[in-house]
């Protein structure tokens, strides 16, 4: 079950991607620009949610769409379906998602990979790709995802290319890493 402050988590981190949709669908001359984005997003992973958007840019408005897709592609696509509905409901782009709920978020991620969860390792390997291209700590935070996958839970050896902020969001991800581990 997917909280409210998670929801708008997921909502502020893809604000970008379902504004794109929205805009698109408003404006047809801005649709090659999106189709490089669902390219990319389904080379990524997440071929599931981009085959939604795709009918909901085709007109198809049914909240059956949402059946079969995961928590975090039914948020995105509700989102995009609620903001047609109600432009107001859509995610403000200028507001950053929380950071305090990136470490929590993050763990969930690492420690379903860690268990075989096949859609978590695609959801972190796309991930990785955006804090890479991101540069500083994120691209560095990138690089110790697999070894926290692989159960490394050092923090000192984590956090040892890190920047302050850094190492304190690894330090909330082992945190987080360590209750799950206990429960």
């Amino acid at each position: 079950m997917t909280t409210p402050d998670k929801k708008e988590q997921i909502l502020q981190t893809h604000a970008g991607l379902i504004l794109a949709v929205i805009q698109s669908i408003h404006n047809h001359t801005l649709r090659p620009q999106l189709e490089q984005v669902l390219k990319q997003s389904e080379q990524n992973g997440w071929g599931s949610l981009v085959a939604v958007i795709r009918k909901i840019i085709d007109g198809n408005r049914d909240s059956r769409l949402l059946e079969g897709l995961d928590d975090e592609d039914q948020i995105i696509a509700d989102g995009i379906l609620q903001g047609l509905q109600d432009p107001s409901t859509l995610p403000n782009p200028e507001q950053k998602a929380d950071a305090a709920m990136a470490a929590p978020m993050l763990a969930q991620l690492i420690n379903d990979a860690r268990r075989g969860d096949h859609d978590a390792v695609i959801m972190l390997g796309g991930l990785a790709e955006q804090m890479s291209a991101a540069g500083g700590d994120l691209a560095n935070l990138s690089a110790t995802i697999k070894a926290m996958i692989d159960g490394e839970r050092s923090i000192d050896k984590l956090c040892s290319r890190m920047g302050p902020q850094g190492e304190s969001l690894i330090t909330a991800i082992i945190t987080e890493l360590n209750h799950l581990d206990t429960h």
